[in-house]
């Protein structure tokens, strides 16, 4: 069976909230327009991006739904599906599948710190259990079960495995999963720290899974775009060497602190975090706005940029 291509940008979307703490659907129909009009190929909903672990699990069930109805066919919708354990997680799947999901991503259950033999039996169970598409987010540092490449290379021989998310810092191991040749669209974090994204671009990955793409996704789009010709190697160094303020900012406090507050800053919809994650203010939060500015992203885009005393 042919694997379903996934390339570009891949943006794990926050999660809008309303002032009384609810899941403000209206204003996801804005940022995946936003997206949608900027060269975003792929949404992931409820990643760490999207405050999933202090979701409800009625409430996962609605934005699934609701998010689901939203489809326009231009970005496939993607959906964070781990739950504590195999059966739980294997129940969301089938939840996310029958609400009309295009997929689902996968991390080792967090908290359990299960050994890497046990994780990969976990994701293979999962994949026997339905016919969605899938992807693995391999992020020891959330969740403390880290994956070698040969455990990854047979976990891709399944057919419903279509795309990967690399967030450690072994450049060996993405060309490991590259020189397989899987089929399995083999991407990475947009973090700058971790230094994945120049390598994976340049090995012949399929793009990034990031979060920057938020405030920035025709950028972020330009360099998760892989490499056919010499021209978009081009491309990628200017933007990525421009951005890297940005990419650095919104890495500068735990995900997703800085990337919400900023756009709630510039004016895009994206509420408040929940508790008990508190909000940048100050300095820390008009760093990230002359950022935007020095940039210029606030006039391409048209931000209604707000008062940092709001």
């Amino acid at each position: 069976m042919k694997k379903a291509k996934i390339e570009g940008s891949f943006v794990a979307l926050i999660t809008p909230f309303n002032r009384d703490g609810s899941i403000d659907f209206e204003a996801f129909r804005a940022l995946l327009k936003f997206q949608e009009d900027n060269g975003t190929k792929a949404i992931l909903f409820m990643g760490s991006t999207g405050e999933s672990s202090m979701l409800t699990a009625d409430e996962r069930k609605q934005l699934i739904v609701e998010t689901a109805k939203m489809k326009t066919g231009k970005m496939a919708f993607f959906y964070g599906c781990t739950a504590g354990n195999t059966d739980m997680t294997i129940a969301n799947v089938k939840f996310a599948k029958d609400a009309g999901a295009d997929g689902a991503i996968l991390a080792a259950p967090a908290y359990i710190c299960a050994p890497e033999a046990d994780a990969e039996s976990f994701f293979l169970e999962v994949a026997d259990a339905t016919d969605l598409s899938l992807g693995i987010y391999n992020n020891p540092p959330r969740v403390k079960t880290d994956l070698h490449w040969d455990s990854l290379i047979r976990i891709f021989k399944h057919p419903n495995y279509v795309v990967h998310k690399e967030s450690t810092t072994r450049v060996g191991q993405v060309a490991q999963m590259l020189a397989a040749d899987t089929g399995v669209a083999i991407m990475c974090c947009d973090s700058p720290n971790l230094g994945l994204v120049v390598p994976t671009m340049s090995l012949g990955g399929h793009g990034t899974a990031n979060m920057t793409g938020n405030i920035a996704p025709a950028e972020i789009a330009a360099i998760s775009t892989p490499w056919t010709t010499p021209e978009q190697a081009d491309v990628f160094r200017e933007t990525y060497l421009r951005m890297l303020p940005l990419l650095h900012y919104t890495y500068s406090a735990i995900n997703p602190v800085a990337v919400k507050c900023l756009m709630k800053a510039v004016g895009l919809p994206a509420g408040d975090l929940r508790r008990p994650l508190r909000g940048l203010e100050g300095e820390a939060l008009a760093k990230g706005v002359r950022v935007v500015e020095q940039l210029g992203l606030d006039r391409k885009y048209g931000f209604p940029m707000r008062s940092l005393a709001q």
